[in-house]
């Protein structure tokens, strides 16, 4: 079954058949983990019905690999070195690999045979190749039963999914994105814990409150908004801690969602059917081109066709890399490989290819730039520009990617990138390495652009939809 990351649910083939249950249950489910012991045991189930998906495919795999086996025959060529070590390369491997990395160890023994025949010295530059295995060493594992399960089921839970509805992309996924807050939560919720302390809220607590807010770059005008809440709260009745980090998540949500809420859909995902174009924009060294093969890897995971335009014609070896991204998700690339080609060429071709091929997902790279840089400003409204005349019927997203630990600078970048480029949305990159994630808020309350994608790591899962619940209760988990 594939697994629709941008809309969170069943590619439509499988999604079809059962389109209702979800929001029956969202009551039944929030009544059935109201306690701690509902809720562990809810999370019990869950896990044991992963588990046993894992087995049950683990097994399916050790029933197809015996037919692989006659494969390696075709490596047997390389006679004039050594024939008898290849026997034994291909046969260890079969109890311990998986179909991929057994699939990927043939390749290197025959890419090794070839080049020894051809210059012995140049055998060893083919150790690298192991980096084909990555895709399926980065395939999602389930881990212990442990805290972090038990926090991601719950989460999920209080969304109203149902036991059968969960699966190991999204446990996975939390616990990435609780790791990947861990800076930003050890600062922030341990202050939060000691200004609240075991007493009913005062002003004076809310007072370091507002300190421990704008430490975590949530910004000034965020910060207003969540403790005049409070304090009106607190004019009406006593308020416990627990109560108040409660109410503290709902301010938190309420103003991520606010932007969200303004756009025509909430979820952003391409639309089937029809020609998808995605600009992805921004300063130098936030993560734009890792950003593209990550949403290139998403949207082949989650069964879209999808095309690159590497339109960074400017900075050194950019078209190589988008390259890689390009072949390590099966994505093909448009490219010109002359030096400062013309990105409004690059982003032609792009659109010509993608109509013809049927495809419903392009991702544009461009160079990065300084809002203040007129000329380049200009070069991206006349992409934008050969875009609306090529395929005047495409839906066109703008994004801007901005770097979390860049705070509240970020914050400014996104708000002379909405003047100048007409942005719909905001992806946030490498919020594992930053302490200020709660630049999130800052965007979504200053710049009122709604944040679509958060990317929390290195690896090429690590980016998903943006989703508020998730993340206040990931920036919030105990």
């Amino acid at each position: 079954m594939v697994y629709d990351w941008f809309n969170r649910s069943a590619a439509p083939e499988a999604a079809a058949a059962e389109p209702e249950p979800e929001s029956p249950s969202r009551s039944e489910d929030a009544s059935e983990v109201s306690g701690q012991d509902d809720a562990l045991a809810w999370a019990r189930e869950a896990y044991a019905r992963l588990k046993a998906q894992q087995e049950t495919a683990r097994e399916s795999v050790e029933v197809a690999e015996p037919q692989a086996l006659p494969v390696p025959a075709a490596v047997e060529p390389a006679e004039p070195m050594a024939p008898t070590a290849e026997p034994e390369a291909v046969t260890a491997p079969a109890p311990t690999l998986s179909l991929l990395e057994l699939a990927a160890a043939q390749r290197a023994e025959r890419l090794e045979a070839l080049t020894a025949v051809a210059e012995p010295a140049a055998a060893e530059p083919v150790a690298p190749e192991p980096a084909v295995v990555e895709p399926a060493s980065a395939e999602p594992q389930l881990g212990a039963f442990d805290d972090t399960f038990t926090w991601s089921a719950e989460v999920l839970a209080a969304q109203g999914k149902r036991v059968d509805q969960i699966s190991l992309e999204e446990i996975d996924w939390l616990t990435r994105l609780r790791r990947g807050l861990e800076k930003t939560r050890q600062g922030f919720v341990t202050q939060l814990l000691e200004n609240l302390g075991d007493d009913p809220l005062t002003p004076a607590v809310l007072d370091d409150l507002e300190t421990t807010l704008l430490r975590a770059d949530v910004g000034v005008q965020a910060t207003d908004q969540v403790l005049e809440a409070l304090r009106r709260r607190l004019n009406t009745e006593v308020v416990d801690p627990a109560e108040g980090i409660r109410f503290l998540k709902e301010q938190l949500r309420d103003l991520l969602e606010t932007p969200i809420r303004r756009c025509d859909h909430p979820l952003l995902a391409p639309q089937r059917g029809r020609l998808n174009v995605w600009l992805l924009v921004g300063v130098n060294g936030v993560g734009k081109t890792t950003t593209l093969g990550k949403l290139a890897n998403l949207a082949v995971r989650s069964g879209y066709s999808a095309l690159i335009a590497a339109a960074d014609t400017f900075r050194a070896a950019a078209v190589q890399q988008v390259q890689v991204w390009g072949e390590r998700s099966g994505v093909p690339v448009i490219a010109n490989p002359s030096a400062n080609a013309d990105p409004a060429a690059v982003v032609y071709d792009a659109i010509g290819a993608a109509q013809a091929k049927g495809t419903e997902l392009v991702l544009v790279d461009t160079a990065g730039r300084l809002q203040t840089k007129h000329n380049l400003m200009e070069e991206l409204a006349k992409v934008r520009r050969i875009v609306d005349k090529l395929a005047p019927d495409a839906v066109v997203e703008s994004l801007l990617v901005l770097d979390a630990s860049q705070g509240q600078n970020g914050l400014r970048q996104a708000m002379a990138f909405a003047s100048a480029a007409g942005l719909t949305g905001v992806v946030l990159t490498k919020l594992d390495g930053s302490a200020r994630g709660g630049v999130a808020l800052a965007v979504a309350s200053e710049a009122g652009l709604p944040i679509r994608f958060i990317g929390a790591g290195e690896g090429i899962r690590d980016l998903r939809p943006f989703n508020s619940f998730e993340f206040v209760e990931a920036l919030l988990a105990g």
